[in-house]
């Protein structure tokens, strides 16, 4: 009996296995294909999602190509052949062979090329400074084709936001959004004109949000995203969901293409810019008049805080609106206009979006204690505005895009253990592409003398501008040349 019940129960087993077999084959792919299909179902309804957003917002994107005239100067050579010894390097270290032949003056037309956004019926066009600033000529390719001259209406090399302006009207446009609402994990799409190829559309998400000390503009705080951007892409929009405008896409981090680090300035700065240059062609900003610092982790302590938020007040200029205020050194500001202040970025952006004789409210903690005060802000000093505007001139002469060499970088480039400054965006037929440097390139020395960032790159550049030409020594992938670039005529 038992072993019947055994045997039994096998046979009852053996039969009932290809049932289970039968059962889970024919079950399996069922419920398989029903998720696949609602996995499917999802994906076309996020691939609808964004067509419809390209398609909306498609007709308000432009091409713009700017040109300019670049004048340099050098000595004329023998043309009748060439000679090792007249070589631009031979000539840096030992002199000329003989006399020169005369000097000479050329002029090379660049062009640029990039994108813009409509934000007016009336044809106003948002788009970067560093495509447009400095032209004689810009040219704006509708949706639809037309190419109509355009006028810079203004450009603010400070935030890289530029306004230009078609005689049109009727234009389909784009809405700006409100960035502050943004949140990191959205998604976000770019359109724009990567290597001439227009309209060209790509999706990520935002990877993060206050960008700054990057190297592109005095005041930046950019968004992040992995949607792919590329050489071109400047100037066009980044779009939320909704189709409106989040940011202006602006520059990449890596040596060339996409690497998945883009980014845009935030649609509220750039509102902020365009009404100012509608307004009156030029950006004037507030002047606090104090040097600042972040508080490093465990200065809350020593500041009596109950955390490391804040920035804190290093130097009062004497006679500044912040001393007529009351703000005293090692004063923390903890609250600006009655939001909280969370870095030196933040605080020195917002201050700047306010016009000279604004009344604004600060918020300082001293010996512990919560003092509100008030400030009628100055206007920036002149002096700064031109040690500024100068800087900006030389990379802008030079047809390339700095930024000082940071760790972060430095690991992703393999520049480990160096100093200098890395071309981040180079202009095709500027001085700076015709001495061989390139997206990526290190820049370590300017005649022999060591440079460690951006701004001592300037400096050695406007002390060498009463040469022809300029030496220096650049590094790209792991090897390390000697260049010589011409310097425009000033």
């Amino acid at each position: 009996m038992v072993v019947q019940t055994l045997g039994g129960f096998r046979k009852r087993a053996f039969l009932s296995a290809p049932l289970l077999v039968v059962l889970l084959v024919l079950l399996a792919p069922v419920s398989t294909l029903a998720a696949d299909d609602q996995s499917i179902a999802a994906l076309r309804q996020m691939g609808k999602a964004f067509a419809s957003i390209a398609d909306k917002a498609s007709p308000g994107v432009v091409g713009i190509q700017a040109t300019r005239t670049v004048r340099s100067r050098g000595f004329s050579r023998d043309r009748s052949g060439a000679d090792p010894f007249e070589d631009d390097l031979f000539r840096y270290f030992f002199g000329p062979r003989q006399a020169p032949r005369g000097r000479d003056e050329s002029e090379s037309r660049q062009v640029s090329q990039g994108s813009g956004f409509v934000i007016s019926p009336d044809g106003y066009i948002l788009t970067n400074n560093h495509l447009v600033g400095g032209a004689e000529t810009v040219t704006v390719q509708l949706s639809d084709g037309r190419k109509v001259t355009a006028e810079i209406v203004g450009a603010d090399p400070e935030t890289d936001v530029a306004v230009v302006k078609i005689d049109r009207t009727d234009l389909p446009y784009i809405e700006l959004a409100d960035s502050g609402t943004l949140e990191v994990g959205e998604w976000v799409i770019a359109i724009g004109n990567p290597f001439g190829l227009s309209h060209t559309v790509t999706a990520g998400i935002v990877s993060a949000k206050g960008r700054s000390r990057i190297g592109v503009a005095d005041y930046e705080d950019f968004i992040q995203t992995d949607a792919a951007i590329n050489m071109g892409n400047s100037g066009g929009p980044l779009l939320n969901l909704d189709g409106k405008a989040v940011g202006i896409n602006t520059a990449i981090i890596g040596p060339g293409g996409n690497v998945g680090i883009g980014l845009a300035i935030p649609s509220n700065m750039a509102r902020d810019i365009y009404t100012q240059l509608k307004e009156s062609g030029e950006v004037v900003r507030g002047f606090l008049g104090v040097s600042l610092a972040d508080l490093e982790p465990g200065m809350g302590e020593y500041f009596k805080l109950d955390d490391d938020r804040g920035v804190v007040i290093t130097t009062v200029i004497e006679g500044s609106a912040a001393e007529k205020a009351g703000i005293k050194p090692d004063d923390v500001v903890v609250e600006f206009e009655g939001e909280p202040v969370t870095s030196l970025n933040d605080f020195r952006n917002r201050v700047a979006m306010y016009k000279p004789g604004s009344r604004v409210q600060i918020v300082v903690m001293r010996e512990g204690k919560r003092t509100a005060l008030t400030a009628v802000l100055d206007a920036v000093p002149e002096s700064r505005r031109v040690a500024g505007s100068a800087g900006r001139a030389v990379q802008e002469s030079l047809g390339m895009t700095l930024q000082t060499l940071t760790e972060e970088l430095a690991s992703r480039l393999g520049y480990e253990d160096l100093a200098g400054v890395v071309a981040m965006e180079v202009r095709p037929g500027s001085p700076a592409a015709d001495a061989g440097i390139r997206a990526g390139t290190l820049i370590m020395e300017v005649n022999r003398k060591p440079v460690r960032s951006v701004r001592e790159f300037e400096e050695a550049i406007d002390g060498a501008s009463a040469d022809e030409r300029a030496m220096l020594r650049v590094r790209d992938e792991a090897v390390t040349r000697l260049l010589m670039i011409r310097l425009p005529k000033k």
